[in-house]
Parts: C-alpha cells; sequence; structure tokens
C-alpha cells in the first residue's frame, strides 16, 4: 500500500532537526534568531540581524546594582506633636510616682509582718503593757497596749494617730487651766477657791476618762472594725465636744477658765486676765477641732462595714461570753426560780 502514499519508509537513525525545512529556516538571515533577541531589553530599535558568519560571544552580565545604604539620621524623628511628647512623659512620672507608692507599701507590710512575728504570743504568754510609758522603778506598770504602726492600719493610722495627738493636747489644756485656776486664787483667794478645787477635780477627771471613754474605743474600732466600739466612741465624744463648749464659754465657779471668766479677770489683775485669756483660746481652738475631727471620723466610718446591727451582734456577744455577767445571769435566773411564791 506504500505506493498510493507519499511518505517515506521510517529509518532507525533519522534525525528530525536535519530536515530541509529546518535547515533553510535556520539559514536565514532576514530577521533575528533567539540567540540575539533580548525582550527584556529597554530599546526601540528594531532587533539587530542574525550575523551567520561571525557568532557573537556572550554578553558579559550586568553589575549587581547595590541598594542605596540608608543614613542614620543624626536627630530622633518626632513621632507626634509637642503637647503629645509632654502627656506621653506626664503619664510616665506618674506610673514611676505610683511604682514607688506600692513599693513603699510593700516595704511597710513587710516591716508590719516582721514586728507582728516578734510579737508573737506564745502558748501560755502575754504581750506586755507599754502604755502609759512610766519609769521602771514606779509601783504602779502600764495599763494598755498601744501600738499605731503595728495594730492600725496603715489607711487609719494618720487619723488615729491625730486624735492621740488631740487628747494630749486636751490633757495639757487641762493642766493649763489648772495654772491660771491657780494664778486668779493667789490674786482673789476668797473668790477663787471654788473654782481652783473644781479646776483639780476637772483636771485628775477628764485626763484619764477621756483617754478610756473615747480614745480607746476609737483605737480598738480601727483597729478590728469594730462597730460597738464606733458607736461608743461618736456618742461620748459627742457629749465631751459639749464639755469643750462649756469649757470655751468660762461660766464663773465652774472652775474653767473662759471667756467669761478671764474677761472679767482683766478688771482685777491684768498679768492674770492675760492668762485665763490664753487658755479661753485653747479651749476655743479645743472645741473646733473636737467638732471637726468628729466630722472626719464619721466619714471614715461611712467608708468601712461598721453598721447599728453588727454593733448589737458585737455587744451581745461581748456581753454573753464575760463570765461575769454570765454568773450574775444565772444567779439572778436561780434565784427567781427557787423564790417563795
Amino acid at each position: 500500500m506504500s505506493k498510493y502514499t507519499s511518505f517515506p519508509e521510517p529509518l532507525d537513525d533519522h534525525n528530525p532537526f536535519q530536515d530541509p525545512a529546518v535547515t533553510q529556516h535556520s539559514s536565514n538571515t532576514g530577521y533575528a534568531t533567539l540567540d540575539l533577541y533580548n525582550p527584556f531589553e529597554s530599546t526601540t530599535a528594531p532587533p539587530p540581524p542574525y550575523d551567520a558568519t561571525s557568532p557573537s560571544a556572550p554578553a558579559a552580565p550586568a553589575p549587581a546594582q547595590t541598594p542605596p545604604s540608608r543614613t542614620t539620621p543624626t536627630e530622633p524623628r518626632n513621632y507626634g506633636s509637642y503637647e503629645s511628647q509632654t502627656a506621653v512623659n506626664a503619664t510616665t512620672a506618674e506610673l514611676l510616682r505610683k511604682q514607688e507608692e506600692l513599693e513603699k507599701k510593700a516595704k511597710d507590710l513587710e516591716r508590719r509582718e516582721r514586728e507582728l512575728e516578734s510579737h508573737g504570743l506564745g502558748p501560755g504568754a502575754a504581750r506586755q503593757n507599754n502604755w502609759p510609758p512610766l519609769p521602771s522603778f514606779c509601783p504602779v506598770g502600764p495599763c494598755f497596749y498601744q501600738d499605731i504602726s503595728v495594730e492600725i492600719n496603715q489607711r487609719f493610722q494618720r487619723i488615729v494617730t491625730i486624735m492621740y495627738y488631740f487628747w494630749m493636747l486636751g490633757t495639757g489644756t487641762l493642766l493649763f487651766n489648772l495654772i491660771s485656776s491657780l494664778a486668779m486664787f493667789c490674786v482673789d483667794p476668797s473668790g477663787s477657791g471654788v473654782g481652783l478645787g473644781l479646776a483639780i477635780l476637772w483636771a485628775l477627771l477628764f485626763a484619764p476618762c477621756s483617754f478610756v471613754c473615747w480614745y480607746r474605743p476609737i483605737y480598738k474600732a480601727f483597729r478590728s472594725d469594730s462597730s460597738f466600739n464606733f458607736f461608743v466612741f461618736f456618742f461620748i465624744f459627742f457629749a465631751q465636744v459639749v464639755v469643750y463648749v462649756i469649757m470655751t464659754i468660762g461660766i464663773p465657779g465652774w472652775g474653767f477658765s473662759g471667756w467669761i471668766v478671764s474677761l472679767a479677770a482683766l478688771n482685777q489683775n491684768v498679768g492674770v486676765g492675760v492668762i485665763m485669756m490664753i487658755n479661753a483660746v485653747f479651749f476655743t481652738g479645743q472645741a473646733a477641732m473636737g467638732v471637726v475631727m468628729l466630722k472626719r471620723v464619721h466619714s471614715l466610718y461611712r467608708q468601712t462595714d461598721a453598721s447599728f446591727q453588727k454593733a448589737q451582734a458585737e455587744f451581745a456577744t461581748g456581753v454573753m461570753s464575760n463570765q461575769a455577767v454570765r454568773q450574775a445571769t444565772f444567779n439572778a435566773a436561780q434565784g427567781a426560780f427557787t423564790a417563795p411564791k
């Protein structure tokens, strides 16, 4: 059937690149071939013709372009306005200040923990009282234990310290009232004897009673968050402020060197009148400070968890836990049960 076709017989060693059409096409020099044409060149001229006689040497590779080195600026870049930078600096300073405060509080807590550990009570041991600080040769020893930096929370240490100094101011004013009454007695012995006697009584009575009746309750109230002690303080300290107002007025014959008594003393002796007027100024400042401290303690009381219901519960618990009260109640009940009808 090969006579009806024009295809030659296939040979085993036939090379397809030796085909006459391929060799005729490669010998054509009318246009450039792929060996010379570079489509990535940025030239608008037509491709060069192919030179079959002198093949061109391979082009040398172009040197690699190094990126320009970035120069470090001599001045820092300004990423915001001056106001924003000032705000950032202020915020940083505030954070540093708060960090210092927290570190100070942490050190204070560690110190208090060490002091509590050093004052820790062992089995059968008792904490020694340290107030009033009496000398060792005194036959009467201290009656209370007081350490504001150890027993009182740091949040309330300032107010408790102020109340302690306020009690000392009241005690000093009563002693000064005794001195002014003594000076008045030296000038007028017949009419100032009662006032001097009452001044001695007030100094001996109010100094210890004010410490026990209103300072110790406020100390224990802030120490253990006691609602009952808060109410005891408010009741007694309000009465104390009323007494301060009476002291400031200075009613004659009551033993207080207030304004009425001091103005009357100016007519008898100017020196004694001046001393008593200084005492009246102290009484006035004491009364004003008492009102201020009462309001400050009440504001701090509202920030705590104290309430009247807790005060009632603490009072009931304290009364029933007292062995003497329980024994007296039991004896009264037993006597009422065994009484003849």
